[in-house]
């Protein structure tokens, strides 16, 4: 343990910066040698202050990736490698359900323009950008057809 700072300190100072999971900011304060009971004590602290809270922080990162322009395949597998539970994600995920294929349009036409090839390599290659963004196959050949 580092005998300059509590946990607490170091939380609360990981926090001021930006929203955690409450497993980041375990393996944060793992990683700076706190034991295990001392950090599960000071989460469990900070959350019933509400200074730490997974719902806020899954709301939070969601925004600000869908303001990135990822869709929500990649946004819902970072946020489970980030702990957040599934029924958490996916509430949040049913909330934005409408915005997600405005946000699929919006992202092809920045990056390739408005007119919708018709030529099937190049369709490809959207379809390609856009399922790396996270968007599914689905979704995106449903954007095709709806020009075709």
């Amino acid at each position: 343990m580092n005998p300059q700072r509590s946990a607490r300190n170091t939380a609360m100072d990981l926090l001021s910066r930006r929203e955690h999971s409450r497993k980041q900011l375990f393996d944060k304060l793992k990683q700076r040698q706190f034991e295990d009971e001392e950090i599960s004590a000071v989460l469990a602290q900070l959350e019933s202050e509400n200074l730490l809270n997974d719902a806020r922080f899954t709301e939070c990162y969601l925004n600000q990736r869908m303001q990135k322009g990822f869709g929500p395949l990649r946004i819902r597998h970072e946020l489970a490698e980030k702990g957040i539970r599934t029924e958490l994600i996916e509430l949040h995920m049913e909330i934005n359900a409408e915005n997600w294929f405005d946000l699929m349009q919006s992202q092809r036409e920045k990056k390739f323009g408005t007119e919708i090839p018709s030529d099937y390599r190049e369709k490809m290659k959207q379809a390609r950008f856009l399922q790396n963004r996270g968007f599914s196959p689905e979704a995106v050949m449903r954007l095709f057809r709806r020009y075709e």
